[in-house]
């Protein structure tokens, strides 16, 4: 079958249509691919998908690819462990659903040595609007970095309705914020964020691997290595 240019939830897909461009759906599911060649498939709810060009591409577009493995049964997502989420086991899954309504952010930070010049991307999507913020935060740490752009994703989303998600590739950001980890350092921050959570009753935290072809968290490390490469910030609807 066929393919066409698709949005989940802002990010480009390539989504499997019939002959007449729709959506190939089974049982309210529908076959889409992050990049074209790269083997890995995924389904998408149908519901959460939106064509982006309704030119009809032929079915040699992607390559031949098969699901990620289905996780055992009884498996346990994490060790319990800093780190027991591993990278692998976040690929396979893929990118986590969400909800229609839900407002979704992809944040990311670093620094040219540690510490050093830091920087952070953030991509918010509301909808059809979609923010990008790619701010300098001066000589930090990489988990500073980490930490403020899961607090400027809270910050651009007040006034926004719905549920929050949040993903990021920094499951320290996670641990501390969300999963009861000990903060022995930052603490200063680490008690902003959780209070900024609290006043966002049913904000996720989602763990995605970075640097693993997932558009929108390649987009907010490319804001984040920008600020860093600049010492400039900058914000924009897009």
């Amino acid at each position: 079958m066929p393919w066409v240019r698709a949005s989940l939830r802002g990010q480009p897909v390539y989504a499997r249509v019939d002959a007449s461009g729709g959506f190939a759906a089974s049982g309210g599911r529908v076959e889409v691919r992050y990049k074209p060649n790269d083997g890995k498939r995924y389904d998408a709810g149908e519901k959460n998908l939106s064509v982006m060009d309704p030119t009809i591409l032929p079915d040699e577009t992607c390559g031949d690819a098969e699901k990620p493995a289905p996780k055992e049964k009884g498996a346990a997502a994490s060790s319990g462990k800093r780190g027991g989420s591993t990278k692998q086991a976040a690929i396979a899954r893929g990118v986590p659903e969400v909800e229609e309504g839900d407002v979704v952010a992809y944040t990311d930070g670093g620094c040219s040595g540690n510490p050093g010049p830091a920087g952070l991307g953030v991509v918010l999507v509301n909808g059809k609007e979609r923010d990008e913020l790619s701010e300098y935060l001066g000589h930090a740490t990489n988990n500073v970095a980490e930490l403020t752009a899961v607090l400027r994703a809270l910050e651009l989303a007040e006034g926004k309705p719905g549920r929050l998600v949040v993903h990021t590739d920094s499951q320290y950001s996670i641990g501390v914020l969300s999963k009861g980890w000990k903060a022995k350092a930052n603490t200063e921050l680490v008690l902003g964020i959780r209070e900024a959570l609290k006043a966002r009753p049913g904000t996720r935290l989602v763990y995605v691997p970075g640097h693993s072809g997932i558009p929108l968290n390649e987009r907010a490390d490319e804001l984040a290595t920008r600020a860093i490469q600049t010492r400039q910030t900058s914000r924009e609807r897009v």
